[in-house]
């Protein structure tokens, strides 16, 4: 009887732990939906007929799915996306590169090497970040014009190749690592810059992933600035262009949808090609210091 009796609760526990669990997977695949909803929509109508994207009623499954939207939209002169996808891609991956070299550097030295006005620097840095970047907008177009760089991808490219964000990351990663690795290589005789690339870089590969993806995606989406220092239609990035698209076919949802997916394809693949090491660069990077 008593050994009846302490199984009881022990059931009923068990019965409960399932039901929460259960519960718990129902409210995150509800999540998922209302997230992922609005992606599923644009692809569908993407796929529909003019007049199936212009119908007043939400239609989730094409009723006569076609290509027509992406032939029309990769095909006319005046809309070339597969250049502007190009000139988007070249732009953020070369910017992207760029913060990685100067975000990495500055934040080693940042982490682990004593010099005067250390704290100062630091703090002037992530001052920065609390700066509106609209505020930059204009010194920056008075220097990229100087330079000669205007309707060019430089323009796009080396603003911003420099950002407070990334040092902050990489700097908060590095006070994570075991200091005693450096000093073993110090022992064996290596020097501070091969230390740093053989053997800090190679375990900070989780958050260069991270902050390459991030820089990458901020490239990718900007707006304001390409619009501001892109001027031939040949030369403009994917978000830039995209708009003079809208523009020229308001009612074309359809054609709007295409140019959107293909927009979001190269993002979306970059992100579950590198989830798992942004979840553990974020995760390692915490606060420390």
């Amino acid at each position: 009887m008593s050994t009846a009796t302490a199984t009881r609760p022990t059931d009923q526990t068990g019965g409960r732990r399932r039901t929460n669990r259960w519960l718990l997977y129902a409210l995150l695949v509800i999540l998922t939906l209302i997230f992922i909803s609005p992606l599923l929509y644009m692809l569908s109508t993407s796929f529909k007929t003019t007049a199936g994207a212009a119908a007043p009623a939400p239609q989730w499954i094409p009723v006569e799915p076609t290509t027509q939207a992406y032939e029309s939209i990769l095909t006319t002169s005046g809309t070339p996306v597969l250049r502007w996808l190009l000139n988007s891609v070249v732009a953020a991956a070369a910017q992207t590169l760029l913060i990685l070299v100067t975000a990495s550097m500055a934040g080693y030295a940042l982490a682990r090497i004593d010099f005067k006005g250390k704290r100062i620097i630091f703090a002037l840095i992530i001052a920065t970040l609390f700066v509106p970047p609209v505020i930059l907008l204009i010194p920056n177009y008075l220097v990229v014009g100087r330079l000669g760089w205007l309707d060019t991808l430089l323009a796009v490219i080396l603003p911003g190749a420099a950002g407070a964000f990334g040092v902050f990351f990489l700097r908060q990663f590095f006070l994570g690592l075991p200091v005693e690795l450096e000093e073993a290589a110090r022992i064996d005789g290596a020097s501070r810059w091969r230390t740093f690339r053989q053997i800090i870089l190679p375990l900070s590969r989780p958050a260069l992933v991270t902050l390459a993806l991030l820089s990458f995606l901020t490239n990718w989406n900007d707006f304001l600035w390409p619009v501001y220092v892109l001027f031939s239609p040949e030369n403009q990035t994917l978000p830039a262009g995209l708009s003079t698209l809208q523009n020229a076919n308001a009612v074309r949802y359809d054609l709007l949808m295409a140019g959107a997916v293909i927009a979001s394809a190269p993002v979306l693949l970059l992100y579950f090609l590198a989830q798992r090491y942004i979840v553990e660069g974020v995760g390692r990077a915490g606060l420390k210091g």
